[in-house]
């Protein structure tokens, strides 16, 4: 009979612990001191600094398509010929003066200019894509460091009340003269060092809760603490299903945007090593005959070598480069894909057999070891020796659980995933 009470007592607290610990936060969801991990996202794909400060590179990248686009502006030339002479060229009696205007044909250079200012803001949404892809991965990771603090934290405060619970047994044996006097001071002394393990957390948390603040800019946090379940395991594809979606990676899509940058930055260097032909138009005044005629000049430079061609082979390089870059890229994230799946697999095993293996069969080993502490059978050292077990047991069922959700967060990046929608526009 005893047995069965005591097994039902270690399964009670069981689920009442790990009702406490998987729920970091009640269920006020409209608790403004609350904070979920899609608001925290969404605060930050709205606000992040970073993501702000680049905001200005795709306002400059504007000015460069504006630019791109800008003609050559025409050139006015005047010009006084036999003037201030001798003999009938006296002063300006006989002065020719030609007054023309003369443009340069670029033959389509602009238009390779504005190919390769287009080329390039593909490439900045595609780098902005990264950021907000990068913001939200690294609120996620914050939000999961906030939340494991809060979970230890209710361990320690766990393990005080063992270790209080654990001094006053102690006492009354040592008060019947059944224990010596130097076991309640160790009890006493395991007492203190877990409320300073218990303080230990708290600074982890402040800590954690400004880092996760500033992800969108705030350097107070507005929030007391963050809600969600530890326990509440992420659940992913197959590595099959996970791999044919690596091409969504904006990492690979950069590369793709590069190409085109390059491509059009080749063109450019190509249509750039044609001369530009520059023609002019205009009125000559002779002051001898007292005439006008028009007058036309066209200047044609002799291409008798290639000028750009160093620009051109540098151009076909920085296109090749790319291409080579973009497979290794993707080698590199299959490989680290297949890592990380791995990992995430070993965690979920881990939080599982913790949960329903470890820590049920240390609960009552803990149970059966104190009954029989109090009576005399074991020694200090043997249930102070299954309390440590059960500690470091849920500390290690915290730790697992929160590294499958980072983890599942390295995964959601490498696919391209994003851990939450926005609500509002960045």
């Amino acid at each position: 009979m005893w047995k069965l009470l005591t097994r039902l007592m270690g399964v009670c607290l069981f689920l009442v612990l790990f009702g406490t610990i998987v729920r970091a936060e009640s269920g006020l969801a409209g608790n403004s001191q609350l904070i979920g991990l899609n608001e925290a996202v969404t605060r930050t794909l709205a606000r992040n600094p970073e993501l702000v400060a680049f905001g200005y590179q795709l306002q400059a990248q504007d000015g460069r398509i504006l630019q791109a686009g800008l003609a050559p502006n025409p050139e006015l030339s005047l010009t006084v010929e036999n003037a201030l002479g001798t003999g009938e060229f006296t002063g300006m009696d006989g002065a020719e003066t030609t007054l023309s205007i003369a443009w340069v044909m670029e033959h389509g250079v602009r238009q390779r200019r504005l190919e390769t200012a287009r080329a390039g803001v593909s490439l900045l949404d595609v780098e902005a894509d990264i950021m907000r892809l990068d913001a939200a991965a690294e609120t996620a990771r914050w939000f999961f460091a906030c939340l494991s603090s809060q979970a230890q934290m209710v361990n320690a405060g766990e393990a005080v009340q063992l270790a209080q619970e654990t001094v006053r047994a102690v006492k009354k044996r040592v008060q019947a003269g059944k224990s010596p006097q130097a076991e309640l001071a160790r009890a006493q002394a395991e007492l203190a060092r877990m409320k300073l393990n218990q303080e230990d957390f708290e600074h982890e948390l402040l800590s954690a809760s400004r880092r996760l603040a500033a992800q969108w800019g705030e350097t107070e946090p507005g929030f007391k603490r963050v809600n969600g379940e530890l326990l509440a395991l992420p659940t992913t594809d197959s590595f099959a299903t996970l791999k044919t979606r690596i091409s969504e990676n904006p990492d690979l899509a950069r590369f793709l945007s590069k190409q085109r940058v390059d491509e059009a930055e080749l063109r450019l260097a190509k249509a750039q090593s044609k001369p530009n032909w520059r023609v002019s138009v205009g009125v000559r005044r002779l002051e001898f005959t007292d005439d006008e005629a028009l007058v036309a000049n066209i200047t044609l430079p002799l291409a008798l070598r290639n000028r750009n061609q160093g620009r051109i082979a540098e151009a076909q390089a920085n296109l090749a480069q790319t291409a080579a870059d973009a497979t290794a890229a993707r080698i590199r994230n299959e490989t680290l894909l297949f890592v990380i799946y791995q990992e995430l697999q070993h965690s979920l095993h881990r939080v599982r057999t913790f949960r329903d293996d470890v820590i049920p069969h240390v609960e009552q080993a803990l149970a059966d070891t104190r009954s029989a502490y109090e009576l005399g059978r074991y020694s200090y050292f043997e249930w102070r020796t299954v309390q440590e077990d059960l500690l470091e047991a849920r500390s290690a069922l915290v730790e697992a659980s929160v590294d499958a959700h980072q983890k599942a967060i390295e995964i959601e990046r490498l696919t391209g995933v994003r851990i939450a929608q926005p609500t509002i526009s960045p």
